[in-house]
């Protein structure tokens, strides 16, 4: 287990919807009447992709900093990368639920943050760590998705979130979506719906992955649906939403190359990968931190 941290840093968007900003003054007015000695800092983002710089440039500075991300699973995730932007640094990282699903805070967290800050010490947590051809890697604290669900997000993004809007948007998109198709390390190719890489067993608020995935084991799960018809795929949405898909197969090295185009979701934000990428997601055992 880490040494304890010896400051807190809370990084927040002053615009996002939810309330970020109130909930960060709730954490430093909670932590400074219980210990009035912690040096308790809020950080405003300023514009997309802030937080990362933000958290780099504490996690460069010394000392045993938390950096506290208050927002959705987007937000931790450029905190998270930040620090990882950092080799040896001793800072740590949490999240405070500001977000629309927040997967990871909802999954991981074992009690109320400033608790976690007061009692705790930081312990290790694995992220996944993925590497497209020979780019630097980027890392994910909760999951990376390809195929149905980058598509799904993407299209929530443009229609809006919101119960009723997003339940619409997600039936748009899946009635419209087509297969993408891989090659894995073996040369086999194979037309698929979804293919989710999961540090955590929940996604999507309602989604359950996986019955037996930790943060902390060394592994991640593998959630490989093939190309099948639609009624087929909506028995595997509704099996993951009200009983879970079980026990999915686990590794700590996976590889694969897009034949075409296809979007990627890594914590809640989407991306492209072009055709012809080689990638590789690993597990980045104990990499990260993190007070929870």
């Amino acid at each position: 287990m880490a040494e304890p941290i010896d400051s807190v840093l809370v990084v927040f968007n002053p615009g996002s919807t939810g309330d970020a900003d109130v909930l960060a003054e709730q954490l430093r007015d909670e932590l400074g009447a219980a210990r009035p000695e912690l040096t308790v800092r809020l950080v405003p983002t300023e514009y997309a992709g802030h937080a990362r710089v933000i958290a780099r440039e504490a996690a460069s500075a010394g000392g045993r900093p938390l950096i506290v991300s208050a927002s959705g699973d987007g937000g931790y995730n450029e905190v998270v990368n930040g620090i990882m932007d950092v080799p040896g640094t001793a800072a740590s990282a949490a999240v405070l639920a500001a977000g629309n699903a927040n997967d990871h805070d909802r999954v991981t967290a074992r009690r109320p943050l400033a608790e976690a800050i007061l009692d705790g010490r930081p312990e290790p947590m694995d992220l996944l760590e993925m590497h497209r051809d020979d780019d630097p890697p980027h890392y994910a604290h909760s999951y990376i998705g390809f195929g149905l669900t980058p598509v799904v997000a993407l299209q929530i993004e443009k229609g809006g979130k919101g119960s009723i809007r997003e339940v619409i948007t997600t039936v748009r998109a899946f009635w419209a979506f087509t297969p993408f198709e891989v090659e894995f390390s073996r040369g086999d190719r194979r037309r698929i719906d979804n293919l989710v890489f999961a540090n955590i067993g929940e996604m999507a608020k309602v989604a359950e992955l996986s019955a037996t995935s930790r943060p902390d084991d060394g592994r991640f799960e593998v959630v490989l649906l093939e190309h099948r018809p639609k009624w087929k795929q909506l028995w595997v949405a509704a099996r993951a939403a009200f009983s879970g898909l079980g026990r999915q197969p686990a590794t700590s090295d996976f590889r694969f190359t897009a034949c075409g185009p296809m979007p990627v979701q890594i914590d809640g934000e989407v991306d492209e990968v072009a055709g012809g990428t080689a990638i590789r997601v690993r597990c980045a055992a104990g990499a990260l931190n993190v007070v929870r």
